[in-house]
């Protein structure tokens, strides 16, 4: 039987889900392994210096470079904060007194009577890594993270904007084929929203207003998610966007009702807290947004992974036009190249839609939906 690699995109109450929680500079991994985790567990930690900032005194307070450690208020090693007196003199008959203030607060680095200026650094920025999931750490990063794991129900998205969120999942529609109304969005302060068909740009803000974390929508025009990120998305990765909310779209762009079968899941889960995220990259390094939401009683021990390959009877969604973001199963593949529209020769699929329709795709223009 003819067997061939399909990017996969997962919809699966049941996986085994790994997440490497890593920091952006050497720090300190504050876990172990074995450790039971939950989604706010600080999991590494680092400290980033503060800003450098310069301050011309000297020249402030009208003395010469040289002059300038005579006059200092404070010295090397000195917490200031902002507006704090760092230099005067006492001017002629006590008149005429000048003063230089700290522009910022922090610790006086340098006090250089070479220039005349006085160096102070902001106090350094902690930098924190959470676990994101409940879960076992299963691996330490020596200086950098961890790797949590756990058994939870997974979907992955097609496309998504806004980095790391977690909130509690609730319906935004009745139904998979609803489009989301700004007027029907009510009391949603830390949820991640689920809806149907659609959503506008003035939905979109609504939700993020109300204090939704998250939205889970079957699909968007490009207009509307133009309009709430502010600018054209290109083909870079996603996932450093500044909006107030994780978008992920599960079907695609338009108007597309959310797949039953991945409705159906979420539905199910009203209620439990879910980590998601919209980071989303299409070329090579494929990173898909993703739902999590961990069971109750996660181990972290699990079967492996189901081989990504494309055999008869697997569920498939279509990602080329004519047919985009249809879903159905495959019930053929044959094994000569045949020529498509495009003339050129190709393997292809022939698949079942879910209507009944029985079409023809390339194998390439398929995505696997595992469970």
């Amino acid at each position: 039987m003819p067997v061939a690699y399909t990017p996969g995109l997962r919809v699966t109450a049941d996986a085994t889900f790994r997440a490497l929680r890593r920091l952006p500079m050497r720090g300190e991994v504050l876990v172990r392994v074995g450790d039971a985790v939950s989604a706010e567990t600080v999991v590494a930690r680092a400290e980033r210096p503060g800003n450098l900032h310069t301050v011309r005194v000297a020249q402030m307070i009208q003395v010469e470079p040289q002059e300038l450690p005579a006059h200092m208020a404070v010295g090397v090693g000195a917490v200031v904060q902002e507006a704090d007196v760092l230099a005067r003199t006492q001017g002629m008959w006590g008149l005429f007194k000048s003063e230089a203030k700290s522009p910022v607060s922090g610790t006086v680095e340098e006090i250089n009577a070479a220039s005349g200026h006085v160096r102070i650094r902001e106090a350094p920025r902690r930098i924190e890594t959470v676990a994101h999931i409940a879960g076992r750490v299963t691996e330490v990063i020596a200086g950098e993270g961890a790797v949590i794991e756990a058994r939870a129900a997974l979907v992955q998205g097609i496309f998504g904007v806004g980095g790391e969120r977690r909130g509690r999942l609730k319906l935004a529609t009745s139904s998979p084929t609803d489009r989301l109304s700004a007027d029907t969005i009510g009391d949603c302060s830390g949820c991640v929203l689920v809806a149907g068909a659609g959503a506008s740009g003035e939905a979109i803000r609504r939700a993020a207003a109300a204090g939704a974390t998250g939205l889970v929508v079957g699909a968007v025009s490009d207009e509307a998610l133009r309009e709430y990120v502010g600018y054209d998305i290109g083909v870079a990765i996603t996932g450093q966007e500044n909006v107030p909310l994780a978008l992920i779209l599960t079907e695609g762009f338009g108007e597309l009702p959310m797949a039953q079968r991945t409705w159906d899941l979420l539905a199910s889960l009203e209620g439990q807290l879910a980590a998601i995220n919209g980071a989303t990259q299409i070329r090579a390094g494929v990173i898909r947004p993703e739902i999590i939401v961990t069971h109750k009683q996660t181990t972290g021990a699990g079967e492996s992974e189901p081989e990504q390959s494309l055999v008869i009877g697997v569920r498939v969604r279509i990602i080329r036009e004519p047919h985009f973001g249809a879903l159905g199963r495959v019930v053929e593949l044959p094994p000569e190249l045949i020529e498509i529209e495009t003339e050129s020769h190709v393997r292809i699929a022939v698949v079942e839609l879910d209507g009944g329709e029985r079409v023809r795709a390339p194998r390439a223009n398929l995505e696997l939906i595992q469970g």
